[in-house]
């Protein structure tokens, strides 16, 4: 072991920096999950021999590698062989139907998944057979131009990747880690889905800055808690249905201390304010963060416990890129006054990601638009709403035509409605408007439904109808149907 921290320049490879990670302290704990622990050089070891079987199985420089597992170890074990043979990672949930990832992989077209076995594209499952020995000590020296590939539904339903530009290189993230207060060598929870873009993020950043990654397998409050206690976590990434559900927790008595976390990161969903001020006054408004941002990542709009405080409501101000609010017809709008979020990086500063199954809502100059609505008063970033139908389900994103889509596919399903209902848990929780031909009950439909969807896309109630939900162009009025729910 060195005495002295490994430094980095901004065009290390991710794979080079954990590699010398490695070789400054290799039995420090790297990644850990709930069954078992990897130190610095088993991760390493584990991930050399993986890329060694991606190399066999025909994954090159710039190939996709679709990852379908769950929060475990082996998640990142797979992540890094990806770039170690310059490929770009490409996480789905492992929970996805078949028909889900199909869609998937036809948009992708991966060179190989891992995880599932999958007709007609090569496929391993982990662990790698038994008494594996690597079929090479040379490293892999490629880069993979693209270190992520998270998914993300579109707004017809259908799947859409959002492709990072930046190169697996060190600069490509390293700057975020003093942003969210991330320093090197602390302990980061991850009770996030891996598959989901802040879990993947929020893990590698910790990886490179020399930290140890610990994984929930799935979030509870009492598991959280007990972690953070048990490994003296620094650092945590959360979405605001898991610390509401951990503040019932403490007020119900449990007895955590969660003194060693230094910062506590939130994002996702609309954060409540009732929320916030639990936390700031629970652990300190120095430890507590709020980020604003996108899986583009044009933007990052950052507020802590104080900002909380002296402007209520508002997610921030602008540390990454420009944001500006516009109206209807494209053009800036007044201070306090809401309208559609255009951003960019820079006027000449690179676009950060390209889309493979969407096109970019983008301007001349570069700026683009995801669909959300909010203003900025004082320098301060309020949201109030998105464009779209999008329903935020505990920090996941839904999109309705895609439930919709699933629905219809029920022989006795004429044609439904999806819209989020309030939900002081999650957010928001899905209610579908069904239209069928004969009777159903809900049970019916919800074993239908997990053939094709992950568990959160499906609708917890149903109201049935015997009214026309379409008209004859085949659109549906969300909006009329969401009151008349929210009415009844």
């Amino acid at each position: 072991m060195s005495d002295r921290e490994p430094e980095f320049d901004a065009d290390a490879p991710f794979v080079e920096v954990l590699r010398r990670w490695a070789e400054h302290d290799p039995d420090r704990p790297a990644v850990s999950d709930a069954a078992r622990t990897l130190t610095r050089a088993q991760l390493e070891a584990d991930s050399d021999a993986l890329a060694d079987a991606f190399a066999e199985h025909g994954v090159r420089p710039g190939s996709f590698v679709t990852i379908t597992l769950p929060n475990e170890v082996a998640f990142f074990t797979a992540v890094i062989a990806a770039w170690k043979v310059g490929a770009t990672p490409q996480p789905v949930s492992s929970r996805s139907p078949d028909a889900e990832l199909k869609r998937v992989i036809e948009l992708a077209k991966p060179a190989l998944v891992v995880g599932r076995r999958v007709d007609g594209i090569p496929s391993i499952t982990l662990p790698l057979e038994s008494g594996r020995e690597r079929s090479s000590d040379d490293r892999h020296e490629a880069v993979a131009a693209s270190w992520k590939a998270p998914l993300s539904g579109g707004s017809t339903g259908a799947p859409k990747l959002i492709v990072s530009t930046l190169p697996a290189r060190y600069g490509s993230l390293a700057p975020f880690a003093p942003l969210v207060r991330m320093r090197s060598e602390g302990i980061s929870v991850i009770p996030t889905p891996l598959s989901h873009n802040m879990g993947l993020l929020f893990g590698t950043l910790t990886l490179i800055t020399g930290g140890e990654v610990v994984i929930l397998p799935r979030f509870t409050p009492e598991s959280f808690v007990r972690v953070v206690d048990e490994r003296r976590a620094t650092w945590a990434i959360t979405v605001p249905t898991m610390l509401h559900r951990t503040e019932r927790l403490l007020r119900e008595g449990d007895r955590a201390d969660l003194s060693s976390l230094e910062a506590v990161a939130v994002g996702a969903s609309a954060c409540p304010q009732r929320l916030k001020e639990f936390w700031a006054d629970r652990l300190g408004p120095d430890r507590m963060i709020e980020f604003y941002s996108t899986t583009e990542n044009q933007v990052i709009v950052l507020a802590d416990g104080h900002t909380w405080r002296s402007h209520p409501g508002s997610v921030g101000h602008v540390v990454l890129g420009e944001l500006e609010v516009r109206d209807g017809t494209g053009a800036p709008v007044a201070d306090g006054t809401v309208g559609e979020l255009w951003m960019r990086r820079g006027a000449d500063e690179p676009i950060p990601y390209r889309y493979l199954g969407a096109r970019p809502r983008r301007d001349d100059d570069g700026w683009d638009s995801v669909g959300d609505l909010g203003s900025i008063r004082d320098g301060h970033v309020y949201l109030a709403d998105r464009v779209s139908d999008m329903i935020i389900v505990g920090g996941s994103n839904v999109y309705p035509a895609e439930v919709e889509a699933a629905l219809e596919e029920h022989p006795m399903v004429q044609s439904s409605c999806v819209v989020g209902r309030p939900d002081d848990e999650y957010g928001s929780r899905l209610h579908a408007i069904v239209q069928a031909s004969s009777p159903l009950t809900a049970d019916e439909l919800i074993a239908h439904l997990r053939e094709r969807l992950t568990p959160y896309k499906i609708p917890r109630t149903y109201t049935w109808t015997t009214d026309a939900i379409r008209d004859d162009a085949g659109k549906v009025r969300r909006s009329a149907w969401r009151e008349k729910i929210l009415a009844g």
